[in-house]
């Protein structure tokens, strides 16, 4: 069984992220989105949140899993029995970060890949910084992240 991971933040997820998720899905037996802890950057949402919008988020997607991990990914990949990391790409400046993240996990296990998928042309200048800013000063969400958690992501903000 070919199993790849696409993982990420996911704070909150947009539709780029789903996108990506989407396209991924048809070139695996089974993808496992793995909502990650980066003790680096501050989450909104909890994992749980996160976890949750996305599996509301699939429209019937069957061979798609989501959950949440801490560690490192390419421990987790191991775990899985993962062949294939998937990443998505909206720039140039992606790329740089995420080439460097797929050399150092290469280097900690040879047998893992990792593929990087351009984003659609209509999410390139789409981000969940971006929506999370968005939706603290009352801009209009709606596009840019599933219609099912349009409400939990308003009600975040303004309490």
């Amino acid at each position: 069984m070919k199993i790849w991971i696409c993982p990420g933040s996911f704070d909150p997820v947009t539709k780029g992220h789903i996108d990506i998720i989407s396209r991924a899905g048809v070139m695996c037996d089974k993808l496992i989105v793995a909502v990650g802890e980066n003790k680096f950057k501050k989450s909104v949402f909890t994992a749980e949140e996160r976890v949750d919008f996305i599996r509301r988020s699939l429209n019937g997607l069957k061979n798609v899993e989501v959950e949440s991990f801490h560690g490192l990914l390419i421990d987790y990949a191991r775990e899985k029995k993962a062949i294939c990391i998937v990443k998505g790409l909206r720039a140039v400046s992606d790329f740089e970060y995420e080439m460097q993240m797929a050399f150092l996990n290469k280097r900690m296990d040879e047998e893992i890949e990792t593929v990087f998928l351009m984003t659609n042309i209509n999410y390139s200048f789409l981000s969940s910084s971006a929506v999370k800013e968005l939706a603290l000063h009352g801009g209009p969400i709606e596009g840019l992240i599933p219609d099912a958690i349009i409400d939990d992501v308003r009600k975040k903000f303004f309490k």
